[in-house]
């Protein structure tokens, strides 16, 4: 039965499940969308049914349907596509899902499954993507940004738009895609389908099969040359609730994404039941969050190639289809080969522990390679490691220090000395436990400072009612703020201030907040401007905005510095951020695979050991651990949290605190453990170079807050111009990191060394002492080079008591350092250094060619300068720019110091100008892409936190893991 809703929003008194809602002559169809969803939304019927099915192993020859695994499974290929136990024991393939195949075997799926919150979280967006609020921007964006793409002229503007809600039913489908068809070829109008089922590609006589389900598809007017309505055109599409990091969206889940969009395409367009004078577009949508509040928007790409993918992949699975015979019982000879195993990416998939658990019982040198993680491109070289030999010298020396430590048990110290400051004077300790049924959702929060006078504060404790809301994030933010000026040494104070942090996630998510608070901050600006000239506030698209409340002195402090971070990620000796886990993996050598080795708790466990440790029981109770050393919380602690926290109407309060508390202490203690170990390692002679480059940066940074002039921006809102400026900048970060890590790292001297990249390092052995010769190996340094040691067996020159380090304006001079000219020798290359250390026969050397530094007018023949970066000065205020500068002298000061409130006032008006003329939304075809995506809804608009909470769904994910839902 379909449901027709006239554009005066009279309430609809029939069932589901078609509704068409009027445009009129704009295709945002403000007014009358918002009162349509107002009044109508409570009686459109909604289908969250799942046609998954669980058998036990005992009822498992009972099964008669053919599972096909569906869009999910097009999906997971793109992430495990090189495993062939993968491929052959897809769905499709087996006749039942992964996980039921892992319980089957007596290896049940651990690693895999879905938090419930991340569930609900999906489960929201998704329906935000139906609500009918959105039906219109979506329906009109997507389709407006295919004609923009390929300027086609045969997809013709909308003249009204509908929802049609097929249930999940393959007839009600075919019913909904005819009249769809019908409503476009008639009355030029489009229609958003949600809920479809569509017998899979090859599949459609087979009436058992279990049908692809894409979220949604776009029906739209079709026209010929001449601008005649001939047919129309069908845009397939599917919803993804992936997680901004950083204000992007990896493109990897992307490339996921239109996958699945491409596997609903070829179903369909295969489907005998596809309208005769409707085709299938090659082009398709994905709906992704816009913004924090998971309010969806169209992103569109060309799936020529992605339906070639997957046709690929369907074909080979219909071929072990037959070749199993169609069976549907599963049994071992199916998963009897080697699989394609990699600890860093398998734990998502459901077979991980099965997978895992042959690795480890087949107990050869190379399964041991496997299960470590290593490259298949260095397993050749260390399995003389692996069976008791020494490796060969081409093998990377991090990894040869790796697999040796798990095979003895023992971490290694890599002898580097600190460059860090975790700990140190001017720093704020900070950790914070993430929600997952929000982007940027936050429990709780702690932090610790340590002022510049040496007082070192206890830690501090903050847990948050409601984890989604905006105050949360704001108040995350007043507190770094607050903690950031006390370490700087109060209001006006100076010092350099570095954030300590369990993980690099943690940092991620306080820069993502930083940047969805700044988005805010420059849309009131923009606001208040409009308010000042006599205008209504507006959004980008038109709609009524809420002019929020400004940002306080310390959430602008915070925001402020977060965006330096995030703008200047990309330079390796920037260190605002400064990341435990790296900090004590560059002193200390682990075992065990490449996952663990990246959570904290693990390095320390090694670190801090003083027995002899199995790195494989360790691994797995690390994986057991109700804590967390980063943000993102375990499984079991993310579920305990989210479950008091909705359970029933009235959460426990008492026990959510308690629950948030222990998440929160578990990261403290870790960080507190970690820098007490930092401490008793001697600082390095390079840690003043690498504060010193900090310490410029920050000049500036403190320039801009003072004066309130690019402080705000975000990396993705930054000029081309300015980026093409920091391209040189960003060279030279990379070859003075790379030379200070040289300098300072025997395993970065000795990479370096291996490396056929590295033109000017490389590993020398001594011959002879007097006269000095040396034999290098490498035929790019040779005679007439001047050389410069690096390391002796390990132990870095500059790390010697004798060599000095001076801080520069213009560089890092290092004097006292063996350097010289290599010539003729006789059995080797003869080094004349004017210092050099006592060397013996048969020692091994790191050397680099001299010409790889600074070239320098030095004439003691022992010294050679690290050039220094210098600063930002590409849209940033100089010493000179006072607050004034700019409205004395505008044109002189436009792109140093003009101020946020100048610029976006600027702006606003020139925003209602185009308005004024017609070239904004909802005037314009196709839609103008805002590309600014601010954290800023329409005022009254339908969020993740204001649309009608419904009974938990998350059976609907029971058999999909995080590849399937990203």
């Amino acid at each position: 039965m379909f449901l027709h809703l006239p554009a005066d929003c009279s309430r609809p008194t029939g069932a589901h499940a078609i509704v068409d809602l009027e445009i009129a002559a704009s295709w945002i169809g403000r007014a009358s969308l918002r009162s349509s969803t107002q009044q109508g939304s409570q009686l459109l019927a909604y289908s969250t049914g799942c046609d998954a099915f669980r058998p036990t192993a005992t009822d498992w020859e009972d099964m008669a349907r053919l599972s096909t695994g569906g869009g999910t499974s097009a999906v997971a290929a793109s992430t495990h596509a090189g495993c062939e136990r993968f491929r052959r024991t897809d769905p499709m393939v087996i006749g039942v899902g992964r996980r039921q195949l892992a319980e089957h075997l007596g290896f049940p799926d651990t690693t895999g499954t879905i938090p419930e919150a991340r569930r609900q979280r999906a489960n929201i967006f998704e329906r935000l993507v139906r609500a009918e609020e959105f039906v219109s921007p979506l329906i009109t964006k997507a389709v407006g940004a295919i004609a923009k793409a390929i300027n086609a002229k045969d997809l013709p503007r909308p003249a009204a738009v509908r929802r049609a809600n097929c249930g999940i039913n393959r007839e009600t489908t075919a019913s909904a895609l005819q009249s769809a068809h019908e409503f476009a070829v008639s009355e030029n109008s489009a229609t958003l389908l949600t809920d479809l089922a569509l017998p899979f590609v090859g599949f459609e006589d087979e009436p058992d099969a279990t049908p692809v389900k894409p979220d949604f598809a776009i029906v739209s007017a079709r026209l010929d040359e001449d601008g005649d309505i001939v047919g129309s055109w069908l845009i397939m599409g599917d919803a993804k609730d992936y997680e901004r990091v950083r204000t992007k969206i990896d493109d990897q889940r992307m490339l996921k994404g239109f996958l699945q969009v491409a596997l609903g395409a070829e179903s369909i367009e295969a489907w005998s039941k596809l309208p005769s004078d409707m085709k299938v577009h090659t082009w398709g949508a994905l709906a992704v969050p816009r913004n924090s509040f998971l309010q969806p928007e169209s992103i569109v790409e060309n799936l020529a190639d992605h339906r070639r993918e997957v046709r690929a992949r369907v074909d080979e699975r219909t071929e072990l289809v037959k070749e199993h015979g169609g069976s549907p019982v599963p049994n071992e000879k199916m998963v009897e080969f080697d699989p394609t195993f990699d600890p860093a990416t398998c734990r998502t998939c459901s077979l991980h522990n099965y997978c895992q658990s042959q690795l480890r019982a087949l107990d050869t040198s190379e399964s041991l390679l496997v299960e470590l993680g290593v490259r298949p491109e260095d397993r050749g070289a260390l399995l003389e490691l692996v069976e008791g030999n020494e490796a060969p010298s081409v093998a990377p020396a991090s990894e040869v220090a790796r697999v040796r430590a798990s095979l003895l048990g023992v971490a290694e110290r890599t002898g580097k000395l600190r460059t860090d400051v975790a700990g140190e004077p001017g720093t704020v300790s900070f950790v914070l436990a993430k929600s997952d049924n929000a982007a940027l959702g936050v429990y709780g929060v702690a932090w610790k400072v340590f002022s510049p006078d040496g007082e070192e504060q206890p830690w501090n404790y903050r847990t948050f009612e409601n984890s989604q809301s905006p105050k949360t994030r704001l108040a995350v933010l007043a507190i770094a703020g607050e903690a950031i000026v006390e370490a700087s040494g109060g209001e006006g104070g100076a010092h350099p201030v570095h954030i300590i942090l369990p993980d690099a996630v943690t940092g991620d998510v306080l820069a993502s907040i930083a940047d969805s608070l700044a988005g805010v901050e420059l849309s009131r600006l923009r606001w208040e401007q409009d308010i000042a000239m006599g205008r209504e506030p507006l959004t980008f698209d038109g709609e009524p905005a809420s002019v929020p409340r400004a940002l306080s002195s310390e959430q602008r402090t915070a925001v402020s510095l977060f965006l330096e971070e995030d703008r200047a990620r990309t330079m390796t000796l920037r260190s605002i951020f400064v990341n435990l886990r790296d900090a004590v993996a560059d002193h200390f050598v682990v075992g065990g695979p490449t996952f663990e080795i990246g959570r904290l708790d693990f390095l320390m466990e090694w670190a801090q050991g003083n027995e002899i440790i199995d790195f494989r029981a360790l691994s797995d109770r690390i994986a057991d651990e109700w804590g967390t050393p980063g943000s993102r919380l375990s499984n079991i602690a993310s579920n305990d949290i989210h479950n008091v926290s909705t359970s029933g109407t009235r959460p426990d309060a008492v026990r959510y605190e308690s629950l948030v508390q222990d998440a929160l202490e578990y990261k403290t203690t870790l960080v507190d453990n970690a820098t007490a170990l930092l401490q008793e390692i001697p600082k390095s002679r390079t840690q003043e170079p690498y504060r010193a480059i900090e310490a410029d940066a920050q000049e500036v940074w403190r320039r801009r807050a003072a004066l309130e002039a690019s402080d705000l921006v975000r990396f993705g809102r930054t000029f081309r111009t300015w980026r093409n400026d920091q391209v040189e900048l960003l060279d030279a970060h990379g070859k003075c990191s790379d030379q200070l890590g040289a300098l300072s790292n025997s395993r970065v001297a000795d990479d370096y060394a291996a490396s056929a990249g590295m033109r000017e390092v490389a590993r020398a052995t001594v011959l002879a002492v007097e006269p000095l010769e040396i034999e290098v190996h490498s035929r790019r340094i040779g005679v007439g080079t001047s050389a410069i040691l690096l390391s002796t067996n390990g132990k870095m020159l500059v790390e010697e008591p004798h060599v000095s380090v001076r801080v520069q304006k213009g560089g890092f001079k290092f004097a006292d350092t063996c350097l010289g000219l290599l010539h003729e020798g006789g059995d080797g290359l003869r080094w004349d250094c004017t210092v050099r250390p006592d060397f013996s026969v048969g020692d091994e050397l790191v050397i680099a060619d001299a010409s790889w530094f600074e070239k320098s007018d030095y004439r003691t023949g022992h010294e050679f300068l690290v050039k220094r970066p210098t600063c930002d000065t590409s849209s940033a205020p100089n010493v000179n720019c006072t607050l004034l500068s700019y409205e004395t002298d505008p044109d002189e000061h436009k792109w140093c110091c003009r101020s946020h409130v100048a610029a976006e006032s600027e702006w606003s008006d020139e925003l209602a100008r185009r308005r004024d003329a017609g070239e904004l939304n909802p005037e314009t075809w196709p839609p103008v892409v805002d590309e600014d995506e601010f954290d800023v809804p329409a005022s009254g608009s339908l969020t993740n936190e204001t649309i009608d909470k419904e009974p938990d769904t998350g059976s609907a994910y029971d058999d999909m893991t995080m590849d399937d839902l990203e």
